[in-house]
């Protein structure tokens, strides 16, 4: 009988020693754990915000294959008006095709973008001076898809540029710039023009004041 109330006794005063230890134990793991926790925290922010900027790249891709698709159509339209106008129309053609095999960078993508931009605008100042091809019905819609497809770019383009701005932000700021660092995260490109007089779309309407230079965004 003795024997079982000893031990009993023995096994509360190791229950007892081990809540003892609780605050310590709470004192020692919780900083730990909290530390962990905000160090995942500021991860996944960081994978978060990476996703996002190629997600939004990816709306732009779309809508520039969506260009890419209508400019052979607009480019065999104008041929049919303006037979002898070679030079414009093949660098038309040559931009697009070097536009549609363009891999690289951002930066080097948008360069890219803009020579073919560049030689848009040089095929409707064309056909200003070909009033039938500009009251041809056909040229008529390929112009509206155009211009609808021009606002949708510079719409993603911009929902892209929030996205790797907000992305940036992360990589060089105070704690996140240290897990950017230490887990290899690089920061993005903006898709922007290089220079003032290519900050507008292709100007794909006619009769209308042309855009002042400067107009538009990132």
């Amino acid at each position: 009988m003795t024997t079982g109330i000893d031990t009993t006794f023995a096994v509360l005063a190791q229950a007892e020693a081990l809540f003892g230890l609780l605050p310590l134990c709470a004192c020692v793991f919780l900083p730990i754990l909290i530390v962990v926790l905000v160090v995942v925290g500021m991860y996944n922010s960081l994978v978060r915000g990476r996703n996002h900027v190629r997600e939004s790249w990816s709306g732009i891709d779309t809508e520039l294959k969506r260009r890419y698709d209508l400019i052979p159509n607009l480019v065999e339209t104008v041929k049919g008006y303006a037979k002898h106008e070679r030079e414009v129309l093949e660098r038309v053609v040559q931009a697009r095709t070097q536009a549609v095999a363009s891999t690289g960078s951002v930066a080097q993508q948008a360069q890219d973008e803009n020579f073919l931009v560049g030689a848009l605008r040089q095929l409707f100042a064309l056909a200003e001076g070909y009033p039938d091809l500009k009251a041809s019905e056909n040229f008529l819609e390929l112009q509206r898809e155009l211009t609808e497809t021009e606002n949708r770019i510079q719409a993603v383009r911009r929902f892209y540029n929030a996205n790797v701005r907000d992305y940036n932000n992360r990589c060089e700021m105070f704690p996140t710039n240290m897990m950017a660092s230490m887990f290899g995260f690089q920061k993005s490109e903006f898709f922007e023009v290089e220079s003032a007089t290519q900050r507008t779309t292709p100007q794909v309407t006619f009769g209308g004041a042309a855009p002042a230079a400067g107009e538009g965004g990132a």
